[in-house]
């Protein structure tokens, strides 16, 4: 056991204690089949009556143990029995927490049902839509590239990286880009704001 009264994340010793540190005679390893067998039913049944959903229950108690195993904690049974329990709870906590923060800002903006789309005004989205990409596709690709990357927030230094020229160039070239796909947009018949 840890000073702390604690199961040890790498083993437990038993031994005393020394003024250089822990004096480690002998280490049990967990039998985690066995653990399993014997806490998982009641650690589902605990979790089941904090929380009243058995689904959310069952998952909140494999997620006990696999943070057991994922941390190789080591320790008497009752010892991870305990321990498990303590995660389990924590778990829950943070499943109330988290869903308790959803509500609250569901409520300070709450998200009101739009009226359904307008089936003509969605189809010549779509027509829209179809035609700036056939125009992108049919741009140069270090063209195509510069626009996609400035729409995404790429700094001028980004841009130069990703295809391979001078960061100094980089407003040029973009500058005629975007001249080129206005020009093209605008002979597809789709207006500036498009």
């Amino acid at each position: 056991m840890s000073p702390i009264g604690r199961p040890s994340v790498t083993g437990v010793a038993t031994g005393s204690f020394t003024d250089q540190g822990v004096e480690r005679r002998r280490i049990r390893r967990v039998d985690v089949d066995a653990l399993y067998s014997e806490v998982h039913p009641g650690l589902v049944r605990y979790c089941h009556r904090l929380m009243g959903d058995p689904d959310a229950a069952a998952d909140v108690a494999q997620e006990a143990f696999v943070r057991l195993v994922e941390r190789d904690v080591q320790g008497a049974p009752h010892e991870l029995r305990a321990w498990l329990f303590k995660v389990a709870t924590h778990r829950i906590r943070d499943r109330y927490r988290t869903r308790e923060n959803r509500r609250r800002l569901l409520e300070e903006h709450p998200v009101l049902p739009g009226a359904a789309p307008d089936p003509d005004h969605e189809t010549e989205r779509a027509d829209r839509v179809t035609r700036v990409r056939r125009i992108l596709d049919g741009l140069a690709d270090r063209d195509r590239e510069l626009l996609l990357m400035r729409e995404e927030g790429f700094s001028y230094k980004e841009m130069a990286d990703a295809v391979g020229v001078a960061p100094g160039s980089v407003g040029t070239l973009l500058a005629r880009a975007l001249s080129r796909f206005a020009h093209a947009l605008r002979e597809e018949g789709i207006g500036a704001t498009g």
